[in-house]
């Protein structure tokens, strides 16, 4: 079993270690803004939660990047109140966004204190000036789950730009999630995929498994060596 086979990779890219993952990964978010800026004039990127991204966000504070011209938003949010501990835009704008000379007009929180429903409609007509993302960032859960699109969830089937997710199997139940044709309309998406824990997922994937995962589109992929199945 070669992870090179990786069914739907445009590319693979073992690390020896997070650290490794995280500096790389920054150095490349950086080369594809300037690319996007050279180009258009603006690098639209949607960020992922999680702890994975975590040390990617720390290191790339650090690199030279024109965030003027940046435009952010998110994979997904939890429906929780602004501010809360675990929302991922708390977490992007404390590690990253608060660090860096980026105007707080380019930050496009998805509003999911409205709850599901009504964060999704508006989240879609804010990513209408947007599309097509030039960076989707991704992480994969140990099921296999991408931004908050779980297995059986009928938002994975969904073909609108952004969804209402309910009874999501980890807390909170009630969440908002770019779409599944969202992402895959991305110019590039990358994986964050590090841990034992992902080894399961991935082994399913390479068997031909169709994890939401392996349902990306010409993803780039970025393990650590701890992730590799054995």
């Amino acid at each position: 079993m070669n992870i090179a086979d990786l069914p739907n990779a445009q590319a693979v890219f073992v690390h020896d270690n997070l650290e490794d993952m995280s500096t790389a990964v920054a150095q490349r978010i950086a080369e594809l803004a300037a690319q996007a800026i050279a180009a258009r004039g603006v690098f639209h990127v949607a960020l992922a939660g999680g702890e994975t991204p975590r040390r990617c966000y720390e290191k790339l504070r650090r690199l030279s990047v024109d965030w003027e011209h940046v435009q952010v938003y998110f994979g997904d949010e939890r429906c929780l109140p602004k501010g809360d501990a675990r929302r991922n835009d708390r977490m992007a704008c404390e590690v990253l966004l608060e660090h860096v000379a980026i105007p707080p007009a380019n930050i496009h929180a998805i509003p999911a204190e409205l709850g599901a429903r009504a964060a999704a409609a508006k989240y879609a007509a804010i990513l209408e000036n947007a599309a097509p993302l030039d960076l989707a960032m991704l992480g994969m859960g140990e099921d296999g789950h991408i931004v908050s699109l779980f297995p059986g969830n009928p938002a994975t089937d969904s073909t609108a730009v952004t969804v209402p997710v309910f009874d999501a199997p980890k807390p909170p139940a009630e969440r908002v999630s770019l779409g599944m044709g969202e992402l895959n309309a991305a110019r590039q998406r990358i994986f964050l995929v590090a841990g034992a824990g992902k080894r399961d997922a991935l082994e399913q994937i390479l068997l031909g498994k169709s994890l939401l995962a392996a349902r990306v589109a010409a993803a780039e992929w970025h393990l650590d060596r701890a992730a590799l199945p054995g």
